[in-house]
Order: C-alpha cells, then sequence, then structure tokens
C-alpha cells in the first residue's frame, strides 16, 4: 500500500509571545504540525518556555 500524502498538513512554528515583547534573550520555539484545511486560522497553544521558566501563551508564525 502506498503511503498517503501530506498534501493538507504543514509543519509550523509556534512563539513564545511574552519572550518576543520583553527584553530576555532567546525566544522559545515549538515546530508542529497542523491541517490548514480544518483550522486555517493561526493556532495558539499554551506551552512551556525554558527562558521564563512558566507556561505561557505561543502563537504561529510564519
Amino acid at each position: 500500500m502506498a503511503k498517503k500524502s501530506a498534501k493538507g498538513r504543514a509543519v509550523i512554528h509556534l512563539e513564545c509571545t511574552t519572550c518576543r515583547s520583553s527584553g530576555i534573550p532567546g525566544v522559545s520555539r515549538y515546530p508542529t504540525r497542523k491541517n490548514k484545511k480544518n483550522t486555517p486560522a493561526r493556532l495558539e497553544l499554551n506551552k512551556y518556555c525554558r527562558y521564563e521558566r512558566k507556561y505561557t501563551i505561543h502563537k504561529e508564525v510564519k
């Protein structure tokens, strides 16, 4: 059997919103995949930021 193609899925990066706005060096980023047909809007998830050592909102970046 052939493997299904991953046309609808794209690799995206989630970036910490508080690291970006503050003066802390370094920005927490997570790679993940999403289906662009089912979720066309930008993704926001609560993830762990190792620079701030707490859970913060991570938003999808280009």
